[in-house]
């Protein structure tokens, strides 16, 4: 069913990017984030944190202290 939208020039020019960088057309991109905003589809945030619920909070400290070293950053490596 067509559906006509009214939006500025500059949202306008934001999908339009937003779209090409996702390899999407705009309508694509367009309907991608109504289904996230109805629920339809999770997004990648939504999911992890539907994932995290099983983990208790003292699980999850520990999960997140053993996984600090993959926050850092040691420049011998990239040589």
């Amino acid at each position: 069913m067509p559906l006509s939208l009214r939006i500025s020039r500059e949202k306008d020019e934001l999908i339009k990017k937003a779209a090409m960088k996702s390899g999407k057309t705009k309508s694509a991109f367009i309907l991608e984030a109504v289904d996230e905003k109805l629920g339809v589809v999770k997004n990648r945030e939504t999911t992890i944190r539907e994932m995290a619920g099983w983990l208790s909070h003292e699980e999850a400290a520990v999960l997140r202290k053993s996984t600090e070293v993959f926050a850092e950053i040691h420049e011998g490596d990239w040589e």
